[in-house]
């Protein structure tokens, strides 16, 4: 449940709203009232009181059951920020190409805190059920694509992954601060990430990151398919070819990648 407090004093009314909406799970297709106000913990008026402001909006919808799902305007929003926009518009051919050329489920994903967001995910039919979605949020460490971003990132992120918590998610996740920071070391030097069954069960995944011109990654591309057969040292070079031309392509002109 979120909590409607911070540091001991009340949330303002746009924090409370922001966690009525952000209630919504992957797979919450409409939720009714009493149970926004159970998972928040905000009061069924005051809730009542601001989804109807946010309906007004078009940030939520009401149903024809009388229940509430999130709405179009959140998603024409998002389709507004500059960083993901620019991503997809520069990222696309090089991700289409990576797509057609191994038939594996493609993913574009950014860093925000201790996680990665993926804003793009090219599947075909008979693909693993791989555990994300566009939009959706994934623990950096037991990634390819959040692994990628942490050898890559400032110091101060792999510190704050470490500080939240390494919690296992499958056998095979590796939750001791030191083998993860060893495991980061040798993706510094190889430019390439791997996960093997760390995320869930049955998965595989290669990634590469997307580099500005610090050096630091704004975003990582990834393949992802089952372990049994995929084979991420073959497929470590294409990932990392379109990681390359996207780090290229996003870089303004006359300025040159900064070290690997």
């Amino acid at each position: 449940m979120h909590s409607v407090e911070r540091n001991g004093a009340a949330v303002s009314m746009l924090g409370r709203a922001f966690t009525l909406l952000t209630a919504f799970r992957p797979g919450d297709g409409e939720l009714t009232l009493a149970e926004l106000a159970r998972r928040t913990g905000i009061a069924k008026p005051t809730a009542h009181r601001l989804l109807g402001e946010l309906a007004e909006w078009g940030a939520v919808e009401r149903t024809p059951n009388g229940a509430l799902r999130l709405g179009l305007r959140l998603f024409e929003l998002g389709q507004l920020v500059p960083r993901q926009r620019d991503l997809l518009d520069v990222g696309a051919p090089f991700l289409a190409d990576l797509f057609e050329a191994t038939r594996e489920t493609v993913h574009l994903a950014v860093p925000d805190g201790t996680d990665v967001v993926y804003v793009q995910k090219l599947t075909v039919s008979g693909s693993p059920d791989i555990p994300s979605r566009l939009g959706g949020r994934m623990p950096a460490y037991c990634t390819g694509v959040g692994k990628a971003l942490l050898a890559f990132s400032p110091p101060e992120r792999l510190a704050a992954v470490v500080a939240a918590g390494l919690r296992r998610r499958t056998p095979r996740t590796v939750i001791a601060p030191g083998l993860l920071h060893a495991e980061l070391d040798t993706v510094r030097r190889r430019g390439i990430a791997e996960e093997h069954e760390e995320s869930a069960a049955g998965i595989a995944c290669v990634a590469a990151p997307v580099l500005g011109i610090d050096g630091h990654a704004v975003a990582a591309v990834s393949i992802t398919g089952w372990s049994h057969r995929l084979n991420t040292q073959r497929l470590a070079a294409a990932v990392r070819t379109a990681a390359l031309g996207i780090s290229r392509a996003l870089r303004p002109p006359g300025h040159t990648l900064g070290p690997r």
